[in-house]
């Protein structure tokens, strides 16, 4: 199955040179959860602060439980600090 992979601000720099901009298709297993992709980048857990399945917020506890299916879009984003 096929999933779209967007990381943000700093992490787009763990992505493969391949990427488009900041996003990577992947094909991936049935069964592959929001963790997986995490790790499997080598995303820093403390750096995985906004995560979102389809635009749905994914909190830390269920990154490990909530399963992807084809053509879900998962993004990953850093702490933001502003002002």
């Amino acid at each position: 199955m096929k999933v779209a992979f967007k990381l943000f601000a700093t992490l787009t720099d763990l992505l493969p040179p391949e990427r488009e901009g900041n996003v990577v298709v992947l094909d991936v297993d049935e069964g592959t959860c929001v963790q997986d992709l995490i790790d499997r980048f080598r995303v820093p857990p403390k750096s995985a602060h906004l995560v979102l399945v389809n635009g749905v917020f994914v909190p830390p506890g269920a990154r490990s439980a909530r399963r992807l299916a084809d053509q879900d879009e998962l993004a990953v984003w850093p702490p933001i600090a502003g002002g």
